[in-house]
């Protein structure tokens, strides 16, 4: 027979197991966690692939995409704004690459599933598949005289065509060996020219043998290496391309026939030209202004026509017979990426800009923050700001960029990390909001969130991760721009409106999360870079210690080796800093880094958040599951909710945020 000892001993890890296997229950004094929807805080219209093309009326509508889950394919009567039809996209969550064949057929190649979907005249929308295995991303689409579609891809830069009446592919592979983005695409002639990313280089395709022929680089560009082919066209026999980011830049013209480099038209947006005209011209969006190009003088001549705000790029831009008093004949149209409407009537020199009608789609939460009174959250891709009322839901949705932190700081300043640019600003919610960029107040209202910070020019950085707030100041972590490694630490005075900027505080590593401590900031980093197409140059994340008074690393450390990214840290109840790598959850000593506790939790490596309340610490593991960790030497982690999420937040001492997509959650923590 066996023991009592032994019985005994099983029992008790039996009770340990199960400890960390199912959810805190509410006997012998353990938190309980209620979870609660707050709703959909986030809510706009984001229009990026499109095209001009006959509608399903058989006249002339704009065709967009608009980002959502899933994506839906919209065409937009260009007289009036109305939406025509809104046909989902099942499994796609956007896309930047629509066009027309010659039948009006209407092709879509989307991202995050890498699909194609077809819709013929008077049919309905056909999922196609994935082109190619694996290519997860189609950049931009173009089509040829007989309606064959050929596609740009992420994450091996590559060319496909597909047969439109056959559905054969053919994989014209990688456009040029290191580039893993084709980011822009078009036909001409038996040809398909392709502009790569990471750096700015132009293949030349002939589709039937396969042939690739690489366009020497426009005079003047110098170095193409971390440069990029926003955009491409071709247009009478030239190809017109934008080697840019979102911003303006130069836009090149190139002469197919004596393979030349004929012009350059400065501070021209995208995304796409017009095509060309009955009096071969052609319009785009140049110095912010809707302009009419000569390609026979090279000349361009303003419309009258200007825009606003931070992005001014267009992708459906064609001509239309709009039948309206002030606009006979044809005039120019358009969509701009947050669903207005442009158009201009070249006889009368009327112009306007107006919102459409295309329904707006919920935002996946991309970050969130709890606040003395209130609850904020920042959209993904389409961004946004919204406050939310942490009782009942209620939201005030903000047009903003895409918003990679947010922070409410001691004086109920909101503290917001942007991106690209890496943007630092500053928000005050009892003021009314007013964002020159995206979404501006009546005229003379302050700038609110007021722009603060920009890390891309002199330190190379395009997302703002993480903040905190030590003595006072506020503390950025960043991830680095375009095809390179090395993020930063700033340290942001708002009294003295000045930052010091610490690239590669850890060498080679992006710095992922943050939090502070008597003077010490913390943080935790990552071996990947701005694109992470460049190899890293180390193995494993970090966590380090910065003394802000005297301007130095204290330490730095690996806590879990081989493990790419530590996500999040904290300082927890018990003294220790904690943070989390993938499935483990660590703990060590905020003085030297030596490593106290560690729990492999997980099944995967999925980066998770790491909270703390006066009481326990709370960790995200598997995108699914919160564990609580309570003060004490021989506290172990149990499981306190199970709940698929994105981001895990905390607000005060009673409450944790959970996000979903675009559904925000609270958790009241109560015993």
């Amino acid at each position: 027979m066996r023991s009592v000892r032994s019985l005994l001993a099983l029992a008790l890890a039996a009770l340990l197991v199960a400890t960390l296997s199912t959810p805190a229950r509410a006997g012998h004094q353990s938190p309980v966690g209620t979870v609660v929807s707050l709703g959909t805080p986030l809510s706009d219209v984001l229009l990026i692939g499109g095209t001009v093309a006959p509608g399903p009326n058989g006249r002339t509508a704009i065709w967009n995409v608009s980002t959502g889950s899933p994506a839906y394919l919209n065409a937009v009567d260009p007289a009036t704004g109305d939406s025509l039809l809104s046909l989902a996209l099942p499994g796609a969550s956007g896309s930047y690459a629509v066009a027309a064949t010659p039948d009006g057929t209407i092709y879509v190649g989307t991202y995050n599933n890498g699909h194609l979907y077809r819709l013929r005249p008077g049919g309905s929308v056909e999922d196609l598949g994935r082109p190619i295995a694996s290519e997860t991303f189609i950049w931009r689409i173009t089509t040829d005289e007989q309606g064959n579609v050929y596609g740009g891809t992420f994450p091996n830069g590559k060319v496909f065509r597909y047969d439109d009446q056959t559905g054969a592919i053919r994989d014209y592979g990688t456009a040029l060996a290191g580039q893993t983005y084709v980011k822009s695409i078009d036909y001409a002639g038996g040809k398909v020219y392709a502009g790569t990313m990471p750096d700015a280089h132009i293949v030349e395709l002939d589709v039937a043998t396969g042939a690739k022929t690489e366009v020497p680089s426009p005079p003047g560009l110098g170095d193409p290496s971390d440069k990029v082919v926003y955009d491409l066209n071709t247009r009478g026999g030239r190809v017109y391309a934008r080697i840019s980011t979102a911003f303006p830049g130069p836009l090149y013209v190139w002469d197919i026939a004596s393979r030349t480099w004929v012009d350059e038209i400065p501070n021209a947006h995208g995304l796409d030209i017009s095509p060309l005209g009955a009096d071969g011209t052609l319009y785009l969006i140049q110095s912010s202004e809707l302009k009419k190009y000569d390609p026979a003088t090279k000349t361009l001549t303003g419309t009258g026509l200007t825009f606003t705000g931070r992005i001014q790029n267009a992708r459906s831009i064609g001509y239309a017979d709009l039948n309206l008093p002030d606009y006979p004949g044809t005039s120019v149209v358009g969509t701009l990426w947050r669903g207005e409407e442009f158009r201009y009537n070249p006889q009368t020199g009327k112009s306007e800009i107006f919102q459409t009608k295309v329904r707006r789609e919920p935002i996946e939460i991309l970050s969130v923050a709890g606040g003395k009174d209130n609850i904020y959250a920042g959209g993904f891709l389409n961004g946004g700001v919204s406050v939310v009322d942490p009782t009942t839901g209620e939201a005030k949705f903000n047009r903003f960029s895409q918003v990679e932190a947010l922070l409410e700081g001691s004086d109920g300043t909101v503290w917001v990390g942007a991106y690209p640019e890496a943007r630092l600003y500053s928000y005050d919610p009892a003021k009314p909001w007013s964002s020159p960029e995206y979404s501006p107040g009546p005229p003379g209202t302050p700038d609110n969130p007021k722009q603060l910070l920009n890390l891309k020019p002199d330190i190379f950085q395009t997302r703002a991760r993480a903040l905190t707030e030590v003595d006072g100041k506020i503390a950025i972590g960043t991830v680095p721009d375009g095809d390179r490694l090395g993020g930063a630490l700033v340290i942001y005075d708002p009294l003295t409106n000045t930052a010091e900027k610490y690239r590669n505080v850890v060498q080679d590593e992006s710095v992922f999360g943050l939090t502070s401590h008597g003077g010490i900031v913390y943080g935790g980093t990552s071996i990947a870079g701005g694109l992470s197409t460049t190899p890293p140059t180390r193995t494993a994340g970090t966590v380090f210690a910065w003394d802000v008074a005297n301007k130095k690393k204290l330490w730095e450390t690996v806590p879990v080796p081989g493990r790419a990214t530590v996500s999040a840290v904290t300082i927890g109840p018990d003294g220790l800093l904690w943070g989390v790598a993938g499935k483990t959850v660590f703990a060590v000593a905020p003085d030297s880094g030596k490593l106290k506790k560690s729990f492999t939790l997980g099944t995967t490596n999925s980066s998770g958040d790491i909270v703390a309340t006066p009481e326990a610490v709370y960790v995200s593991i598997d995108l699914n599951k919160i564990y609580r960790i309570g003060p004490g030497q021989k506290a172990v982690p149990t499981l306190f909710v199970e709940q698929a999420h994105r981001r895990l937040g905390v607000r005060g001492d009673h409450q944790l945020l959970l996000t979903s997509g675009s559904e925000l959650f609270r958790v009241d923590i109560s015993r």
